[in-house]
């Protein structure tokens, strides 16, 4: 499925892209307030037909799109904290291995997802594993602060992958995906702009061209991220049948969780020790299975 694998590229280059941000010192903040706005306008563009306000205010949708939105700035914010402070492959672990959660979500919303026991035990195996590979104590770092940051990623962006779920499962068609997503971005920037008011610092960091160069890029493989997933879920295979969702989550998160962790060593240098490198072992067969569940 090509909309999966645009999915896990889209996904992949959100993590490169922040930790290159902070290897050159370019603030997050108003690179993550430039790519929702061009993520907004994306959405609009590639959306089918013309768009009218109260057409969107009956969507059913809506409430949806501005939780996800208004959550997503708040991951983002974290993604790019443990990122700095976790590193790479450890972030994106710790967020990926949330896949728990919509997979679970969607066993118990969808009843053409049913529960195996393979699938039970990847959810062992991913529970363990997200523990092993956040335990990466370093220098000059607390080992609280390098479980806690990745911890709390690991919970909240399995919150806002089950709200995808759950919009993709009872409101979007194909057809709205992409005005669903431009509407998701749109709170998000809204949010964003909000939170500028009161953070008048990065007022001189927004008239920096590599600021809105890093944001258009940004802005681009997230409103992939979220595009291709949906439409993922919307996929309908040539026997006429939807993919079971656990299986797309569980494929979708096994190619980040890899891509990432090997641009992490390869591009970034980062070393993982032992303890991490079985968490990260104990992940990927978790999410292996849930392919195979």
């Amino acid at each position: 499925m090509h909309f999966l694998l645009l999915c896990i590229l889209s996904s992949t280059g959100i993590f490169i892209i922040f930790k290159s941000i902070d290897r050159i010192q370019i603030p997050s903040f108003p690179v993550i307030l430039v790519n929702y706005l061009l993520a907004t306008i994306l959405g609009f563009v590639i959306n089918p037909g013309q768009v009218r306000i109260a057409e969107v205010r009956n969507m059913e949708w809506l409430p949806s799109s501005i939780l996800i939105g208004l959550l997503f700035i708040l991951m983002f914010f974290l993604i790019a904290y443990s990122s700095r402070k976790a590193g790479i492959s450890v972030t994106t672990v710790a967020s990926k291995m949330s896949v728990i959660f919509p997979i679970i979500f969607s066993m118990l919303i969808d009843p053409g997802d049913h529960f195996s026991l393979v699938k039970g035990v990847a959810i062992l195996f991913t529970l363990f594993g997200v523990a092993l590979t956040v335990y990466n104590p370093r220098e000059g770092l607390s080992k609280g602060a390098v479980l806690y940051i990745p911890l709390l990623l690991f919970v909240g962006m399995g919150i806002v992958d089950s709200l995808v779920k759950f919009a993709q499962h009872r409101f979007v068609n194909d057809n709205d995906t992409a005005l669903f997503s431009a509407v998701l971005f749109l709170n998000a920037f809204i949010a964003g702009l909000v939170i500028l008011i009161f953070s008048p610092k990065y007022y001189a960091s927004l008239k920096k061209p590599a600021v809105w160069g890093w944001g258009i890029l940004l802005g681009g493989v997230n409103f992939g991220s979220i595009f291709f997933l949906v439409r993922a879920l919307n996929f309908t295979s040539s026997r006429g049948s939807m993919i079971d969702s656990s299986i797309i989550f569980g494929i979708n998160n096994t190619g980040i969780v890899a891509l990432s962790v090997m641009v992490g060593l390869v591009v970034f240098g980062e070393r993982l020790k032992p303890i991490n490198w079985v968490g990260v072992l104990l992940s990927a067969l978790a999410l292996i299975l849930f392919s195979l569940g």
